[in-house]
């Protein structure tokens, strides 16, 4: 799966971070906290430099406590990195944010001098909620689908810290093919551009093989389905996805069984550990070097007939 979705807006937003990069004295980056590695934006660490961030996990209600932790304590290896783990029904984390801006940004916090942060995020990960809750007004708009924010906005949150909002940030192109199906699995890509069958197949594999029992419980199974196929068809036919003749409508079953999972229906569920995505990485870049390699000697052939 090769995910190329980089909205002119998208474009616009990554250069006037960059402009307004000088003025700003920290980062709050949104995650997902079902896909922290996938919502991570690798374009950010470049243009921060050594500026301090505050990663946000967000969504936890909806994915593994276990897991969020080990992703804190990963995460929290590189430099002047702090976490906080949060979903939208903790309003009272906001004063944590603010303290952890104190400390990141000791000189500064007065109002002749306040912090400024940049709050930035992948499409649908929360951000623009969060942005409401630290202002504790709604300011910026929010939707349960991508690309909403499509301006950057500045905002005064009190206690002596001003934040520039940015639109949903996806990179030009996700080159770990895991990472573009959990993006699409979680809803930051919007539904227009993916295949419903395709990432509800992959889903339905990781599901399968990590908690099988939780589908089981909640498609009143009689036994573990014995692959993906097996799995959409007994939830098609215990939903009721059905079209004449009896057959699957699986793009409909599809659609259902992703829904659930982006609800927290099927439970706590995050689908990416740190030595899952260390060992992705080392697959990707060895794709990528082996792509170069050939690339280069088709050249260097092309030359030299």
């Amino acid at each position: 799966m090769s995910i190329n979705w980089y909205p002119g807006h998208m474009h616009k937003a990554q250069k006037e971070i960059k402009k307004r990069l000088p003025e700003v004295d920290m980062f709050i980056e949104v995650l997902d906290a079902r896909i922290p590695y996938s919502s991570e934006n690798p374009m950010l660490a470049s243009i921060r430099g050594d500026k301090p961030c505050i990663k946000i996990l967000n969504k936890t209600d909806l994915a593994d406590d276990d897991k969020t932790k080990d992703w804190q304590l990963y995460l929290e290896q590189n430099k002047n990195t702090k976490t906080l783990a949060l979903n939208l029904n903790q309003p009272n984390k906001s004063e944590q944010i603010f303290s952890l801006c104190q400390k990141l940004v000791p000189n500064k916090g007065s109002k002749i001098s306040p912090i400024t942060c940049l709050i930035t995020g992948i499409p649908n990960v929360g951000k623009s909620t969060l942005i409401n809750t630290l202002a504790g007004r709604t300011i910026a708009k929010t939707g349960n689908e991508p690309a909403v924010t499509q301006t950057q906005q500045r905002i005064d949150l009190g206690n002596n810290i001003i934040l520039f909002d940015t639109p949903g940030l996806l990179w030009p192109k996700v080159e770990n093919e895991d990472s573009g199906y959990r993006l699409a699995v979680t809803g930051a890509i919007k539904d227009t551009a993916i295949d419903y069958d395709d990432i509800a197949y992959y889903a339905a594999e990781f599901l399968l093989k990590e908690h099988p029992d939780a589908l089981i419980e909640r498609f009143s199974l009689d036994e573990k389905p014995r692959d993906e196929t097996a799995l959409l068809e007994a939830i098609g036919r215990k939903r009721g996805a059905l079209v004449n003749g009896g057959r699957i409508n699986l793009n409909k079953t599809a659609a259902i069984f992703i829904h659930e999972f982006r609800t927290g229906a099927l439970g706590h569920i995050t689908l990416e550990t740190p030595t899952k995505v260390e060992a992705e990485i080392a697959k990707t870049e060895k794709l990528i070097a082996d792509k170069l390699a050939l690339k280069a000697a088709r050249k260097n052939k092309w030359k030299g007939q």
